[in-house]
């Protein structure tokens, strides 16, 4: 099962990118102590090593170099500000540095091909073999980017992408992604620039407004929470964590739909992702077995995208973040009773109607009420059907199975992704230890059955 690196490549930006200073903004600052978004895509490959290093390796190298040109920011790295007034900036060097560029990694794994590209539960540490390591430097600086290419020989493909939070958000990532793969289709020869690739990106930093002067508030208030925070309690003991998949079929939301609109009381927001969150919320409540006490509370966590929301709007192609986090509870024992999934979806409704009030209204306490939730251990979720991840092309077709692996950093995490095929509806994506993987497995099965 052992996965073998056969080559670590510095992929610069070709042409060569301009490079330059771009400040942080007040969306992308609470994501500075983060980590990376991971995913890897799976694709079938049914050819020989030879084939992998002379066919498809070198159009994959191109394209990415081909793509970095627009997306040059993730060449860089964030430093801190050189005037020392505690900020920090992304820079990249530009021109032709040279040495400046994303690190790629091409490796061949042993590993069962099938096993990993299904949905069914693995350990979460063979994906882990998939996904590249951001660089670390000793200077206080950080590499924003890096891929990998892994062979399973005569099987298949997996590409893993890692991009820390703090460049961008899942719209741009995907947006990343979708360049390089429309690139490689180009390198190709199977597709013209002009079918393949998406608009290129939206640098300019500036169109994210900050009049309040959010981002060094944000980052004042990290510092002095990290000051005074008393020390970390010591690590538990290692939990084998498995990753698994739950498809919500476009029937199963419907009946969810139908289901909620005839029991709950007043106007529900009924999109499918509310039935597919409620769903998994619902469920999650019952593998953690909490008591149904009445004074108890569960919470979920979910970001919003403000592009458009923003007055005026910015576009969607921008690169960075433009998230805002909807704060959702409700009481435990609600949750756990036959209607916790009309419960839940009448709270995140109401949360998702509440910013018709303003997108960044109470902006300046978000952060703080996240920290406050921790010790609640919230349902949070990651990705979305919205971005499209089944639809990444690098010419092999669409991918068998994509994962968002980064997602075991948060206890009660959950991804979405719009399901592998049109019928499919939405994937949920869940990390768990083993044990409550089988509750947890159990009781969506038993929730779909009763619709």
């Amino acid at each position: 099962m052992a996965t073998k690196v056969l080559d670590r490549l510095t992929v610069a930006a070709s042409p060569p990118a301009p490079g330059g200073v771009l400040p942080l903004t007040f969306f992308d600052v609470p994501w500075l102590f983060t980590g990376p978004v991971e995913r890897v895509f799976f694709y079938p490959y049914p050819h020989t090593a030879e084939q992998f290093s002379a066919r498809l390796l070198p159009p994959l190298v191109s394209s990415l170099s081909a793509a970095l040109h627009w997306f040059y920011p993730l060449l860089g790295r964030v430093r801190p500000c050189p005037d020392g007034g505690g900020g920090y900036e992304f820079f990249s060097a530009g021109g032709d540095a040279g040495e400046e560029g994303v690190e790629l990694t091409v490796a061949e794994s042993s590993d069962d091909f099938d096993e990993l590209s299904g949905g069914g539960p693995r350990d979460v540490a063979r994906l882990y073999a998939l996904v590249p390591q951001l660089p670390r430097t000793e200077d206080g600086t950080f590499a924003l980017a890096a891929a990998q290419v892994t062979l399973f020989a005569g099987r298949g493909i997996a590409v893993g992408v890692s991009i820390h939070h703090v460049a961008c958000d899942d719209s741009s990532y995907m947006h990343f992604v979708k360049t390089w793969a429309g690139q490689c289709r180009v390198a190709a020869g199977e597709e013209s620039a002009e079918g393949a690739l998406p608009p290129p990106p939206l640098l300019d930093r500036g169109v994210v407004a900050d009049p309040e002067g959010l981002a060094a508030r944000t980052l004042d208030e990290m510092r002095k929470l990290a000051a005074n925070a008393p020390p970390p309690p010591p690590p538990p003991p290692p939990t084998k964590l498995v990753i698994a998949s739950f498809a919500v079929s476009r029937d199963h939301i419907d009946k969810l739909k139908q289901r909620i609109v005839a029991e709950g009381s007043g106007r529900v927001h009924c999109s499918a992702f509310t039935m597919a969150c409620a769903f998994a919320w619902a469920c999650l409540a019952r593998v953690d077995g909490g008591c149904a006490d009445a004074e108890r509370r569960a919470h979920l966590l979910f970001s919003v995208e403000c592009r458009r929301r923003l007055a005026p709007p910015i576009p969607q192609e921008y690169l960075g973040n433009c998230l805002r986090p909807c704060f959702v509870e409700v009481g435990l024992g609600e949750l756990l009773g036959g209607d916790g999934v009309v419960a839940g979806a009448a709270a995140i409704g109401a949360s998702i109607r509440a910013l018709d009030d303003g997108v960044l209204a109470g902006a300046d306490g978000w952060f703080p009420k996240i920290l406050s939730l921790v010790p609640e251990r919230p349902m949070s979720v990651g990705g979305s059907p919205r971005y499209g991840v089944y639809e990444t092309d690098f010419g092999l077709g669409r991918p068998t199975k994509v994962e968002l692996v980064s997602i075991d950093k948060t206890p009660g995490t959950v991804s979405l992704a719009e399901g592998r095929d049109a019928q499919a509806g939405i994937e949920i994506g869940v990390v768990l230890p083993e044990a409550e993987m089988a509750r947890f497995s159990s009781c969506f099965s038993d929730g779909l059955e009763q619709l």
